[in-house]
Parts: structure tokens; sequence; C-alpha cells
């Protein structure tokens, strides 16, 4: 499109097969022509809104920043959609070279990876901000950090270092123990009590593993199903915070002693729609049962007789009640209790 912001793509063939390969955040589409040809290899980064969509060519959605089409009639097109233009794409089959093994398809080269390295100035910083280094954490975002640490118990802003650490004495531990353990029993075990690393490679395999496609916002279905999986990220209840990058932070409990200074943990709210066809319920108001309320502006009538009291004096009605008010003070005390009972029988049976 004219707005894209990545290169051109110099590949043109009246038939050709698209497939991928993924490893953590990055996607390789690999474009082949079915006639003898050379194939050409793309890599994608997605941001934060890019997506693939397969829709009519004559139907494009908004920011289809790259298009392939289809060969039948009426042809289609699978589009790279992103809003926000955060995505890129580029040319070359190759991985981005600071990125480490992918948490899904590689875990125990990034297990290794993260373990081997934990003097690495990264992890000085709390565990919140670590995840979301792919040098180590190749694959985990924003939402997905939420959870992992969500299901731990785990404060996002402990320190990194301190954290990981724990997972290798752990690790001794574990092993000595299950060194005589079938593998069935080490894989049941480890879904039982799962470290922080076999988060990171479980939860998004959870998302993986879903039937449908849960993520994308068009379909309430789909989204709603998302919605519903998750336990910590944007749901109502939890604290937030931002990181240090600038990112919101989804946890519950305390923050972490890294925490930012300067700044308190505000929590989300569950926002209640309005429905239209709500009626909205009348409002009564208790009054007195001798005389009705005043009303706000009185009427001219009512300041004249209010003037004349207060020239007359008080009504008979007004001085009677203060004389009973008086007797009643002045009563002994199992009279005055007497004629109190007797009041409320008289005003219960009235009721």
């Amino acid at each position: 499109s004219a707005v894209g912001r990545g290169p051109e793509v110099p590949f043109s063939s009246e038939a050709y097969r698209i497939t991928a390969t993924s490893r953590g955040k990055e996607l390789r589409l690999t474009l082949t022509p079915v006639a003898p040809g050379e194939s050409l290899h793309l890599v994608f980064r997605f941001g934060m809104s890019g997506s693939f969509r397969l829709c009519p060519a004559a139907e494009l959605p908004r920011h289809a920043h790259l298009r392939f089409l289809t060969g039948e009639s009426p042809p289609r097109a699978l589009c790279f959609v992103d809003v926000r233009r955060f995505g890129s794409w580029r040319l070359g089959d190759a991985w981005q070279p600071d990125r480490g093994p992918c948490v899904l398809t590689e875990y125990q080269a990034f297990r290794d990876n993260v373990l081997k390295n934990l003097a690495d100035e990264a992890f000085d910083k709390p565990i919140c901000e670590a995840l979301l280094n792919q040098k180590f954490f190749n694959g985990i975002g924003n939402y997905l950090r939420a959870e992992i640490l969500y299901r731990l118990k785990i404060p996002p802003f402990e320190k990194a270092r301190t954290v990981l650490e724990a997972l290798k004495d752990q690790e001794q531990e574990r092993r000595k123990k299950n060194s005589s353990l079938t593998l069935s029993k080490k894989l049941k075990l480890m879904r039982e009590n799962p470290d922080l690393l076999e988060l990171c490679h479980t939860v998004p395999m959870e998302v993986v593993a879903a039937e449908k496609n849960i993520f994308d916002p068009d379909d309430s279905d789909s989204y709603a199903a998302f919605k519903s999986w998750l336990q910590c990220y944007l749901v109502p209840g939890m604290s937030c915070l931002r990181d240090r990058n600038g990112r919101t932070v989804w946890f519950q409990g305390e923050p972490g002693p890294m925490a930012p200074k300067g700044q308190k943990p505000y929590k989300k709210h569950t926002q209640l729609k309005a429905d239209p066809q709500t009626l909205t319920p009348k409002v009564t108001r208790h009054t007195s049962k001798g005389r009705p309320r005043a009303a706000a502006n009185p009427s001219k009538s009512a300041k004249k007789k209010k003037e004349k009291e207060e020239a007359d004096g008080p009504r008979k009605g007004h001085a009677r009640g203060r004389r009973k008010a008086t007797a009643a003070v002045a009563l002994p005390e199992p009279q005055a209790k007497m004629r109190l009972r007797a009041s409320t029988r008289r005003s219960r049976g009235e009721a």
C-alpha cells in the first residue's frame, strides 16, 4: 500500500504457494512458485496490532499494507493488516539476530539461555521488565507476562535475578528427586508444580491450542473466549502500574520492592454499559403522614398565611402539642412508660 513502511516485494508469479514458520514474535513467509523459479522469504514482526486476514480482493480492509492475491475468480487477498503500523517485514530468511530461542518451539534452549546468563545486567531489572526482553524471552508479551506472574503470585517488581536464581536451586533438587521417575511422571510433576520458565512455555501453548482464533476483536464470540481465558490482564479488580518502559503491568497484591517511585497502583473497575431499554425507576420520597412537604417555591397564599401566623401567634394545635410534650416530660417514670406503651400500641394499630 502507499502508506506501508515495509520494503517493496520483488516477486511476481502466475501461481505460487505460501508457507509459514514462526519463531518467538517473528513469522517467516516463504513464497514458492508452482512453475520452476526462485522462492522468496519475508520475515514479519507484528508490533501491537499486526495480523493476517483473508478477504475478497474487492473488499480490502483498511490498513492492508501488503496483499497476496489468489488466482481464483473473483480473487481473494491474504492481507497483512496493521492499524498502528508498528509491524514490519524485511526480505530474506534470517531471524533477527538479537532474539533468543523461542519459548514455544525451542523450550530447552530457551531455558538454558536464561539460566546460564543470569549475570547479565538485564536481570538487574524487575522481573516484569525482564520478561519482555526478547533476547531471553522471545515470544513473551504484555498480556502473557501478567498471566504468568499472576499464576505464580510473584510481585511484578521483584528483582529478576532473585526470582530466577531460586529456579537454579529448585532445578538441582528436582533432578535428584526425579532421577528414578519415568518420563510421564516427570511431566505430571512439571504440570502440577510449574516454575516461571515452564509457564513461559505452557501459558502461550494454551492460547495456541485453542480451537478458535481467540484474538480476532471483530469476532465477538472469539474475542469473548479470549477475555474469559484471561485471569489477570484487563480483569476488573486487578491493580495496574506502568513499568520504566511505559508499559502497563497488571497484577494482584503488592507490586514489589522495585516498583517505580511516585506511582500508586490503581485498580480496574467493572464498567457497566447502560441499557437504553431499561426504564429509570421512579424515586419516591418518604413524607410525614400529617402534612405534605412544602414545595420548593411556596405560593403567595402560603407566604401570606405564614406572615399572619407570625403576627397572631402560634395556632392552638401547636400550643396544645407543646403542652402535651411538656406534661409528658413532667410525668413520673412508671406513668410515662405506660403512656409510651399505649401510644406505641395505637400507632401499630393504625399501621
